[in-house]
């Protein structure tokens, strides 16, 4: 993917738009339905889920039920994981569910990636994408499909916390501090990694170790005030650094 595919989720105007992106993003991958959700927990209010993509009705009427929530391995990953992961038929077979994945399954939900981005201020934006085909057999396609998802899915919480809760921003009072200087090499490195580039793979580009790539993604990190590299590559390109 190019970095104007993931600006262009970033920057979807309006949530139709943004959905038509989405999707367009998720085929491009050869997924066909893609859904995402942002979840917003405020002490003293209810728990507000906001839906986006393209999941069937007959899927959401169908799968509806509290305990079917419950006992679904893939949501329950998502409460604890911060990392893409995969899905198949014998996760749910393992853990005593194979009758969900047999309902699901009718649906188009066969295999896919999920994962889910834990913000702050009690903000989460759950990502997945799903097929009736098996997921690639090659570790490299597979590892660069995870990568671009989890990039896709940095730039589609964005969105999602502009356009839904405009009147409660992601990152509060941090917005009204200096913007952070990077130095050179960080923004090399948060470059290469928007690129879906491996630190291995940044230090064989940059001519350095894969330690020093690791070093200046961490002060990139700490500079713009977030736990992971694609957040801040997503912070460094809204903020005009990259």
């Amino acid at each position: 993917m190019k970095q104007q595919d993931y600006l262009d989720i970033s920057l979807a105007p309006d949530r139709g738009t943004f959905e038509a992106r989405l999707v367009e993003f998720a085929q491009r991958l050869d997924f066909g339905i893609i859904s995402g959700s942002l979840v917003v927990e405020e002490p003293g209010r209810p728990v507000e889920f906001i839906p986006v993509g393209n999941t069937p009705q007959a899927f959401i009427e169908a799968h509806r039920s509290l305990d079917n929530s419950l006992r679904d391995p893939v949501l329950k990953r998502l409460k604890r994981m911060s990392v893409p992961f995969t899905y198949t038929q014998q996760m749910y077979v393992d853990e005593g569910s194979a009758d969900l994945w047999d309902l699901q399954a009718q649906f188009g939900y066969r295999t896919g990636i999920s994962m889910a981005l834990h913000l702050p201020e009690g903000k989460h934006f759950l990502l997945g994408v799903d097929r009736d085909k098996p997921l690639p057999k090659s570790d490299t396609v597979l590892t660069r499909m995870m990568a671009d998802l989890q990039l896709l899915a940095v730039h589609a919480q964005g969105a999602a916390v502009r356009l839904f809760t405009p009147d409660r921003p992601l990152t509060g009072p941090v917005q009204t501090q200096p913007v952070p200087k990077l130095t050179p090499n960080e923004c090399a490195v948060l470059r290469w990694t928007m690129e879906g580039k491996s630190a291995s793979v940044t230090g064989q580009i940059l001519g350095m170790s894969k330690h020093t790539v690791v070093f200046h993604l961490r002060n990139a990190r700490e500079k713009l005030q977030v736990s992971s590299k694609h957040q801040a590559v997503f912070k460094a390109v809204n903020l005009g650094l990259i």
